[in-house]
């Protein structure tokens, strides 16, 4: 991913202006995955795109550099060999598009994907994740060490008190002051959607994180009790093609929390298609923070060249 957003003017008055049209966004979402779905060779392909768009994730207080390189190990080969052959995409190179860890985890992945001669990014989630409640200078701090580390993709949670109380111009002065400890790696803002109070506040903090220079803009922790849901997609989406259409700058989108299937998987491309276009569907504009989507995407790929469900045994996950 060598697509960068940099910070510019905040817009209180478009920020401000903001009004989502609530049961819009829900009679909208109520279309995904209803009325459009894709079968058979074309919902194998939509599968395939959809593991290149993984951050293959682990955020557990168990873990270790153990199973990071086990992570680490699936992400580079993602697929069975014998599917991916049958497939005919031997030479596709199917990899996950990041493994995500915490910031103790950096140096371990980073060490692994050398081993492994990959290309894999690895992201880290930092600025006190989940909840962020520390000062900001924590948390810098904490972007640093992480980039100093390996990490190329910093996933930071944004402040959900100046977003509740309406404070844009201290949250867009924090998150202009993560994106320059960044450096050269991209910033993902997290917007921790269940904990922002409403769809309006929602679409407000995606203008506040692009204008600040957030390269994507990302629901959830996936610890909060809403996380990634097809509504606040559209909404974010819908953010993000306005931004777009205003200055010009693409700002890449990620779902995380809760997505935990293929049909899920297959729900959020197309959305994305529809909301964004075939341009977000790469992975430098568009991932799916998960850790056990790849397990279910592998198990109905398996099907598709089987005619049948693999035991558990079959597809290990790492």
């Amino acid at each position: 991913m060598n697509i960068r957003n940099h910070p510019t003017e905040l817009d209180l008055a478009w920020v401000n202006s903001v009004r989502v049209n609530l049961p819009a966004v829900k009679r909208r979402a109520e279309t995904l995955g209803t009325k459009r779905t894709v079968k058979k060779q074309w919902q194998a392909a939509w599968l395939l795109r959809a593991v290149t768009c993984i951050d293959l994730t682990t955020l557990s207080g168990d873990d270790t550099d153990a199973n990071v390189e086990r992570l680490c190990h699936k992400a580079a080969h993602p697929i069975r060999h014998d599917i991916i052959k049958a497939l005919g995409m031997e030479n596709a190179h199917i990899t996950c598009g990041a493994v995500c860890v915490y910031p103790a985890r950096v140096e371990g992945a980073v060490r692994t994907l050398k081993k492994l001669r990959s290309k894999i990014p690895v992201a880290a989630v930092a600025t006190g994740f989940p909840s962020g409640q520390y000062s900001l200078k924590t948390r810098i701090e904490e972007i640093k060490m992480t980039v100093e580390a390996g990490a190329k993709e910093i996933d930071i949670v944004i402040n959900r008190q100046m977003a509740l109380t309406g404070d844009w111009k201290g949250l867009y002065d924090e998150l202009v002051a993560m994106r320059e400890a960044c450096g050269e790696a991209h910033l993902k803002a997290i917007l921790a959607v269940g904990e922002l109070g409403s769809m309006n506040n929602v679409y407000k903090a995606s203008l506040v994180a692009m204008m600040a220079g957030a390269d994507f803009i990302k629901t959830s922790t996936g610890k909060e009790s809403v996380n990634a849901i097809l509504p606040v997609g559209i909404v974010m989406c819908r953010a993000i093609r306005d931004y777009h259409q205003r200055t010009n700058i693409k700002v890449g989108f990620k779902a995380a929390g809760g997505i935990r299937t293929a049909k899920d998987a297959l729900n959020w491309l197309i959305l994305i298609k529809e909301e964004l276009g075939d341009e977000w569907l790469e992975e430098t504009f568009f991932r799916i923070g998960a850790s056990g989507l790849l397990n279910d995407i592998e198990r109905q790929l398996f099907h598709y060249v089987y005619g049948r469900y693999a035991a558990g045994s079959e597809l290990p996950m790492a």
